[in-house]
């Protein structure tokens, strides 16, 4: 089933243009000049129903801009966009009940109010039935471990356990789909890693189909099968972990020590990037050559005591891809 539709979406600022010089100025004060900025540009894409997706692309790529225009803060320049049969724009309300959305430098929590109030007003606003908000409440709290803290007001919270509460926040009401921007923002790795198991577990036990937008690249190499990646409004990249490090990531770099000293050493294959008395790093594509042959070649002159091979990961590759674009494969 898919949960989200989006066709050819597009969403465009006029930017007033202030000019320079105080004659300038005050003409365009008068005249006004604008610049379009196409934030969002053309952008077609289908998620199904317990999918977990990482929405990725550098600062001011689209990514918030996209999120605002599925939750339906924003309207639409062009295309069409479809949340569980929604259009959010136009059935705000009602697609407020089917989405929970988490920004990471926000909360929706009351400051001075102990963690479990909060929780008891949105029960409210929700219009969440008492039986279900229990039920919801204890499956979040034993799965985010919060029950040290439901009673501490909000201003009195680490950064880790408002994150908590603030997602316990979004999933009262019990949403099919959460809306996730940098999450783990600030967390130190432990907090880090609890939010993200707990992802996982959600996704599993309830299909809550998550979308997560995030700078941190090892965060969605945990948990998000699928990658997306946004760049000056226009998607470039959709695709699978696994097909991902297939196409890009075909680099690797062999570090072999030998027993004794050797000299300067001329490899058969790939670029030696550092090389000491008795050990040397070579990187190499892995469809050019094999790690086996590489060794075989090197071992044949000198005595190898050790080797290790390190692969790129998903957070090389998509840094790669931000610099370079996906025309590197």
């Amino acid at each position: 089933m898919t949960m989200i539709r989006a066709t050819h979406l597009s969403k465009h600022f006029q930017v007033a243009q202030p000019g320079e010089g105080l004659s300038e100025k005050l003409k365009r004060f008068f005249a006004p000049q604008y610049k379009l900025i196409k934030a969002v540009d053309d952008v077609s894409l289908e998620i199904e129903r317990g999918s977990i997706v990482g929405y990725l692309g550098p600062n001011g790529a689209g990514k918030s801009t996209t999120i605002k225009l599925l939750t339906g803060i924003l309207t639409p320049s062009a295309g069409d966009v479809l949340v569980n049969g929604l259009v959010p724009h136009k059935a705000r309300t009602q697609n407020a009940f089917n989405i929970g959305v988490v920004f990471g430098q926000r909360s929706q929590l009351w400051w001075d109010l102990p963690l479990i109030d909060s929780f008891h007003i949105l029960r409210a606003m929700y219009r969440v039935p008492q039986e279900r908000y229990r039920r919801n409440l204890a499956f979040l709290v034993e799965l985010l471990e919060m029950a040290d803290f439901l009673e501490q007001p909000v201003r009195k919270l680490s950064l880790g356990q408002k994150m908590k509460g603030d997602i316990t926040a979004a999933l009262l009401h019990d949403p099919p789909i959460l809306y996730l921007d940098e999450p783990t923002i600030g967390l130190d790795v432990i907090s880090k890693n609890k939010i993200l198991q707990f992802l996982r577990a959600l996704n599993a036990e309830r299909q809550t189909t998550i979308i997560l937008t995030t700078h941190n690249l090892s965060d969605v190499e945990q948990v998000c099968p699928r990658i997306v990646i946004i760049d000056k409004g226009k998607i470039i990249l959709d695709a699978m972990q696994s097909e991902i490090f297939q196409r890009f990531g075909k680099q690797r770099v062999l570090t072999v020590e030998f027993h004794d000293r050797v000299p300067a050493i001329q490899a058969p294959a790939g670029k030696i990037i550092e090389q000491s008395e008795n050990k040397v790093c070579i990187e190499f594509n892995r469809e050019e050559i094999s790690a086996f042959d590489l060794m075989a070649a090197l071992g044949k002159d000198w005595p190898i005591k050790d080797v290790s091979i390190h692969e790129e990961n998903i957070e090389s590759i998509v840094s790669r891809i931000y610099q370079t674009g996906v025309g590197t494969d």
